[in-house]
């Protein structure tokens, strides 16, 4: 059997149907985490539904509800293989749960430590999945809903076979082309899901239309969802805090007002063609008429004065001056550039500006970000809870060596990682990430050393030798290339290392992986955005100030700012190879790195000189 229907779900639906209704819409219902045979859920959306639908004359709604668990109970997860899968999914990047104190996990109540075991479980046994598709799809047929309700884990086993090719197959896309999709308390959006599910990136959906439902209080791993090149998506705001899982009910997700306004104002508006029961916000497709108007945006962030003296550099302000000179002069408008300085440019501060940067990005926009500053390299706990990798962060002015205050890839991966493939972004850091020991009187090295509380980390002591010796880390993806380079160029020389801007945390496809998809779908091979990357030095370099007269620069960025100032249509190879070429000559020992789609790389400069 495919469904369950509770009994008040079955009273209200012949209630319904004598009611002589000019319109039903038929409801799908698949529920979330945790064995719900015996919790009455079917009941309790029901009357969620009930209580919250728009009542229009001529319109009802029926709804019905797919179980799983059968397929679930044969499968035993034991509390170590929780604990495990509870890392999986809070340590790569979800803001909410991975800026909490490391301890967090003792305080995870015994369902959810069970219950995110069985996402891990079913996230990486493709025979499991096929079996929720087969259910999926059986649900689908025979009940050939109006609208799909997918909660939790059922978002994730609904959204699983909604992009696998099976949907394109026989009836399917006929069928799925008609549903409002409607999701809320979704792992959809985490890390370690769609690094698992579909190669590090969010796939557009063959439905009428998706609406995402997106609490900031809720803490089982949810995570919100950016999938701006899709014209039938919109993510509604839902926010509820109450104890305990309460903030992750599907009653409170269904009931709540965003919910009533955006969603099922919406769908009784469309169903009936009644304006007045249309929201004041409706969740809208897109709609562009004529050719779009591409932006043209800058986030610059420059930072001297930070708080402890030995760290204080000279000339992260004017290179932010600089470059916004460079990009007025290369046609950006005054008012597309926004800046952030010194006090300002705190942890908090710095995303809230990439925030508006990277907004409603669109096919076409050009976007840089620019940081100058202090960078540096810590070294970070896994999934056994001891140190195993390193990340790459900017160094904001409020920084202390902790999560809460990095500007790492976890940070800010989520805003740039599903950006459309069409849109240009450019990253240009003037730090570096090895330390850096000033010496008065010498040229100034953007890049701080970690205390030793956290060198410690990265440290073990060698009983042979007497000895203290490095970890051996773990490597991020060792099949993700068989070209060294390349796989530098994502995970450091080691393998070991997040390096910012490369949402290494969803690339866990191997290289043969990735060519086997290509060849069956290009979609399904498709992987999360990957910026124009431009960074001052190499990997294991340190970044200079240079003193231009009795002014201060970065000696990449003042290099770097000549070149665009001096040539015409120069692409993003040759301005590195030119900016290398000047540094060597003003004899600093750092070579400018570049990654990036080699297309792009090729490609003239947007912004240079005309």
């Amino acid at each position: 059997m495919t469904a369950i229907s509770g009994a008040e779900a079955s009273r209200s639906a012949a209630a319904r149907e004598e009611q002589m209704t000019d319109k039903v819409l038929k409801v799908l219902g698949v529920h979330g985490l945790g064995d719900q045979r015996a919790s009455g859920w079917a009941e309790v959306w029901t009357g969620a539904l009930e209580s919250a639908f728009p009542n229009v004359p001529g319109l009802a709604i029926t709804p019905e509800f797919m179980s799983y668990d059968d397929i679930f109970e044969t499968t035993e997860i034991s509390f170590a293989e929780s604990v495990s899968a509870i890392w999986k999914l809070a340590k790569s990047g979800v803001s909410e749960i991975g800026r909490r104190d490391r301890g967090f996990v003792s305080d995870i109540s015994d369902r959810i430590k069970w219950t995110a075991g069985y996402v891990v479980a079913w996230a990486e046994d493709e025979k499991f999945q096929q079996k929720t598709r087969n259910r999926v799809f059986a649900a689908i047929r025979e009940h050939q809903p109006d609208i799909v309700l997918a909660h939790s884990l059922g978002s994730l086993i609904t959204y699983n076979a909604f992009t696998h090719s099976d949907a394109k197959k026989a009836d399917m896309p006929e069928l799925l082309s008609k549903v409002r999709y409607v999701t809320f308390g979704s792992q959809i959006a985490n890390p370690f899901v769609i690094r698992n599910l579909t190669n590090g990136r969010i796939q557009p959906l063959d439905v009428k239309f998706w609406y995402h439902l997106y609490n900031v209080h809720d803490d089982v791993f949810t995570a919100p969802i950016r999938l701006p090149d899709a014209n039938n998506f919109s993510q509604t705001e839902t926010p509820f805090d109450d104890a305990g899982m309460a903030d992750h009910s599907a009653a409170g997700y269904l009931t709540n007002p965003a919910t009533v306004a955006n969603v099922w104002r919406s769908i009784a508006a469309e169903s009936t063609n009644a304006r007045t029961f249309a929201p004041s916000i409706v969740a809208q497709s897109r709609s562009v008429v004529g050719k779009p108007r591409k932006k043209q945006k800058a986030l610059l962030v420059g930072i001297n004065d930070y708080p402890e003296a030995a760290n204080r550099l000279e000339g992260c302000v004017n290179d932010v001056f600089t470059m916004s000179a460079v990009l007025q002069d290369c046609g950006l408008p005054p008012e597309s550039i926004r800046t952030c300085l010194d006090a300002r440019a705190t942890a908090d501060g710095i995303v809230t500006r990439l925030k508006w940067l990277l907004d409603d990005p669109e096919p076409g926009d050009e976007l840089v970000f620019y940081y100058s500053g202090h960078g540096a390299r810590a070294p970070e706990y896994g999934e056994n809870f001891e140190p195993d990798h390193y990340v790459e962060t900017l160094v904001p002015w409020d920084f202390d060596w902790s999560q809460e205050k990095y500007i790492a890839d976890d940070q800010i991966y989520d805003l740039y990682s599903q950006l459309p493939y069409d849109c240009r972004l450019v990253m240009i850091f003037d730090c570096c990430h090895s330390g850096g020991i000033h010496r008065d009187g010498g040229a100034r090295p953007r890049g701080i050393t970690p205390p030793d509380d956290i060198r410690h980390r990265e440290l073990k002591w060698d009983g042979k030798t007497q000895m203290w010796v490095s970890r051996d880390f773990t490597r991020i993806n060792d099949k993700f290339t068989p070209k060294k380079d390349v796989a530098t160029g994502y995970f450091g020389k080691e393998g070991t290392t997040q390096r910012i801007g490369r949402a290494s945390m969803l690339r866990g496809t191997s290289s043969t992986e990735y060519s086997r998809l290509k060849k069956q779908d290009p979609a399904l091979a498709a992987g999360p955005y990957l910026p124009v990357i431009i960074e001052a030095c190499g990997e294991d370099q340190l970044s200079y100030e240079y003193r231009h007269g009795a002014t201060s620069h970065g000696a990449f960025t003042y290099s770097l700012a000549n070149i665009l100032r001096r040539e015409k249509k120069i692409s993003f190879e040759q301005l590195i190879e030119k900016t290398r070429s000047q540094l060597q000559e003003l004899q600093y020992n750092q070579k400018p790195q570049i990654l990036g789609p080699t297309a792009i790389l090729q490609h003239e400069v947007p912004w240079s000189a005309t």
